[in-house]
């Protein structure tokens, strides 16, 4: 569980208390519905982490696009539901070299604007010879994205690394020198899922 979690939470518990006590549980109900919601939605399962020369899933979700852009590059989008994990890992070891946060709108997470409109980090994490770009993006109803970590600091492949709350859509960018190991409607999982092996390493 993360701590957004229990803060919402215990917000509307305290809530749905003191609204039980004026006015009677009935009154009081839905603020607990809304508690068990915000324990479930914060959840942070543990991942097992693949090893070896490959990039792994940011997030939870369904891979809705996949774009071939210029120069080799391979950009994936990954939507995720109100019902999804939404805690971010890293796709790849390294450091984090740049962040940006761009203010932008909040259209539905689903639509292809919304990789370049919508609020969002911009966040290029570099190894030893490979760069990736991952964009954490605000949808319709998420509309708060959460970085834990800042230009400099080092992180591990799929290390919890941010939050994005109540639905949202994360696009990965990856260099020609991944090979991709995921297709359309593919679902996948934070931390977990290979979307992508180096092609250059020994035995490719």
């Amino acid at each position: 569980m993360v701590r957004e979690g229990w803060l919402y939470a215990g917000a509307l518990l305290a809530a749905g208390a003191v609204v039980a006590w004026l006015a009677g549980p009935a009154f009081g109900a839905p603020l607990f519905v809304l508690a068990a919601f915000c324990l479930f939605f914060f959840r942070d399962p543990e991942r097992v982490v693949p090893e070896g020369p490959v990039a792994v899933s940011p997030a939870d979700g369904k891979i809705v696009a996949i774009d071939k852009l210029p120069g080799g590059e391979t950009k994936l989008s990954i939507f995720l539901n109100i019902l999804d994990v939404h805690v971010n890992r890293a796709p790849l070891g390294g450091v984090i070299t740049d962040v940006q946060y761009r203010p932008g709108r909040f259209l539905a997470a689903n639509r292809s604007a919304a990789s370049v409109e919508n609020e969002q980090n911009v966040v290029l994490i570099r190894d030893r010879d490979s760069e990736v770009e991952l964009r954490q993006i605000a949808g319709l109803i998420a509309r708060r994205v959460v970085l834990y970590r800042k230009p400099g600091d080092r992180v591990a492949r799929g290390e919890r690394i941010g939050l994005i709350k109540f639905g949202s859509r994360v696009d990965v960018k990856l260099g020609p020198e991944w090979e991709l190991e995921v297709r359309l409607q593919q679902r996948v999982r934070a931390g977990s899922s290979i979307l992508a092996r180096r092609r250059d390493e020994p035995g490719m």
